[in-house]
This record gives structure tokens, C-alpha cells and sequence, in this order.
């Protein structure tokens, strides 16, 4: 990067650092009391972290629809919880500080206003979201009050660290999300309480977070760690480097380092190779071949792509293309 490029990219950063957006629904429509004819000053507000502003349909007390974002970065929150149900051949789970890839379909629950990256990022591939979207008192007070409702109150308390499901009770939420938008209104919502009783009772799901990362606590942290996280989904196809990323958020590389590791528990090389690792399993489910796959996604060495996939996979990458695409 030539010295002017380095100081035109550091303006953009420092815009980082201000107040997060507030964005309608789909994620791109900017206040009014903004400039929308000023291209440059959009880019930059498009590296910070986004509030969406979530509008229910009329004469329901929730938001049930498909979005299709793939070509966006989102990086976004919102005072709802959040139910999305996704299927794809492979795609990032990014929910808090947790970072993970998925495959062949994933069902997650989220809790106000914790950041989080839309589940369609980047797909290469076809692909079918669901998302539900609702307030805590979307059942007003009754929702607090009726002790048939305990056993939603504790999923609701849990979804503040962002909950994943899987086996049976991925495939049964799956059904139910599917059937849903074929029904009216009041059947949609007696069929979202059946899906929030499944998920209550479920044994099978994993806490994403080991702490509460909503917006509200780490507001600085997160718009922080946009800026960072947007430099990675952008450039992790060419050689990183960390020294750029450390003085786009105004940070000593070593103190960089070390914040890195906290906010994501990993260091910021393993983090870019399991993000090129997930990435690579695009390609390869799109018939890349491995070598192909390798260099694509910003690996110089085959022979150390290999051995790296393994490690986070289990398994070699040739095996695994071979797995899916019979």
C-alpha cells in the first residue's frame, strides 16, 4: 500500500470511531438527515457497526421474511431477539465475539442488541433464510405473567449469549419456520410459540458466547472490532498485515495483539486463517478444485493449506470435497 493510500485509508477509520448508524430493516437505508448523494462519506459509513431499525408487519406483533444480503457486509444490531434459520452449503456464524462456519443449514437465537454479521455473507451458492424478529413483551404483560410461559422466559435469558441448535431440533424448527409463511397471522404466532417451546426444552445447543457482548456493554469494543472484522472479510485473500490493521483503530501493533485476543480468543492469524479455511469450503463445494481452493482464498503453500484444514476441519481438504459433491 503506497504512503497516500496508507493515509487515505486511515480518514476512513477514524470515522469508525463515532456514533453506530441507525438502518432500516434491510440493512442500507441511511437517516434522512443524511447526505446520500456524497458516495465517499456512504463508504465510510459503511464500515461501522449498524442499529437496525426493526418494523413489524402491520397487525402482528413480529417480523417474519427472508432477506437476501449476501454481497453486504452487515455488521448490525437491534434491540429484538432473533431467530434466523438458514440453509447453505457453508457459511460464517458470527454472532458476538463467537466466529464459526456452518454447514449445510444452521439455527440460531439472539439476544438484543448483540452484534452480529448477516448469516448470508459472502454465500457463492443458493441458499433459503428465514429470520423472525420480536420485541421481549411482544406478548405484553401476559408473556411475563403466565406460568406456562417459564420455561420461555429461561430460552429468552440464555439468548443473551447467542444460542446455536442442531440434530432434531434444527430439522423440527426448520418445518414449523417453513410452514409458518403459509399461515394466517394468529396461526403464525401460536406456531412461534411452538417453535420457542421446542427450542426451551431442546438439549441440544451450545452457547455461542461465554458473556453477555449486547451493544449497551461494549459499544466502543464492537464498533472497534467492525472496522477490524471489515478489513478481514475484505482483504483475507491477499496477505494480511497486521501492523495496517492496528493503526486503522488507532493501536500500537503489540497492544493490537493483545486486544484481539481478547475481544475474539484467538490471535489475529488464526482468526484470518480459519476465516480463509471457511471461504476455501465454498469454493471446493463449488467443484474448485484443492489447489484452486488453496491460493483463492490467500494461501502460499499448499502443502501447509492442507495440513491447516485438517486441523480445523478433521479432515483433508480433497476428502471433504469429495464428501459433498458425489
Amino acid at each position: 500500500m503506497s504512503p497516500s493510500a496508507f493515509r487515505c485509508a486511515l480518514r476512513v477509520f477514524r470515522c469508525v470511531l463515532c456514533e453506530p448508524l441507525d438502518c432500516a430493516v434491510n440493512g442500507f437505508t441511511k437517516n434522512t438527515t443524511e447526505d446520500t448523494t456524497n458516495k465517499k462519506k456512504t463508504n465510510h459509513h459503511n464500515l461501522k457497526i449498524q442499529k437496525e431499525i426493526v418494523i413489524t408487519d402491520p397487525g402482528k406483533s413480529f417480523k417474519l421474511f427472508k432477506p437476501s444480503l449476501r454481497d453486504h457486509f452487515y455488521w448490525h444490531y437491534h434491540p429484538e431477539y432473533e431467530l434466523v434459520y438458514v440453509e447453505a452449503a457453508t457459511g460464517i456464524r458470527h454472532v458476538g465475539q463467537h466466529i464459526s462456519s456452518y454447514m449445510g443449514s444452521d439455527l440460531v437465537m439472539i439476544g438484543p442488541n448483540i452484534p452480529h454479521l448477516n448469516f448470508d455473507y459472502g454465500l457463492k451458492t443458493e441458499y433459503n433464510q428465514i429470520v423472525v424478529q420480536l420485541k421481549d413483551h411482544f406478548l405484553g404483560d401476559a408473556f411475563m405473567q403466565t406460568p406456562e410461559f417459564d420455561l420461555l422466559h429461561s430460552l429468552f435469558t440464555r439468548a443473551h449469549m447467542g444460542l446455536s441448535f442442531s440434530g432434531q431440533t434444527k430439522i423440527k424448527v426448520a418445518e414449523k419456520l417453513h410452514h409458518m409463511q403459509t399461515l394466517e397471522p394468529f396461526d403464525q404466532l401460536l406456531c412461534l410459540l411452538e417453535v420457542f417451546q421446542t427450542l426451551a426444552r431442546s438439549t441440544e445447543v451450545i452457547e455461542l458466547n461465554d458473556q453477555d457482548t449486547s451493544i449497551k456493554l461494549f459499544l466502543n469494543d464492537k464498533i472497534r472490532m467492525g472496522t477490524v472484522y471489515q478489513y478481514i472479510h475484505t482483504h483475507y485473500h491477499q496477505t494480511s498485515d497486521v501492523n495496517t490493521v492496528a493503526a486503522s483503530v488507532h493501536l500500537s501493533t503489540a497492544a493490537f495483539c493483545r486486544y484481539f485476543k481478547k475481544q475474539t480468543k484467538m490471535t489475529f492469524t488464526d482468526f484470518v486463517n480459519q476465516y480463509r479455511i471457511t471461504q476455501s469450503k465454498t469454493l471446493l463445494l463449488q467443484d474448485k478444485s484443492v489447489s484452486e481452493a488453496c491460493y483463492g482464498v490467500g494461501f502460499e503453500s499448499l502443502s501447509y493449506f492442507n495440513k491447516l484444514f485438517k486441523r480445523i476441519e478433521g479432515e483433508n481438504p480433497s476428502g471433504f470435497r469429495k464428501k459433498y459433491l458425489k
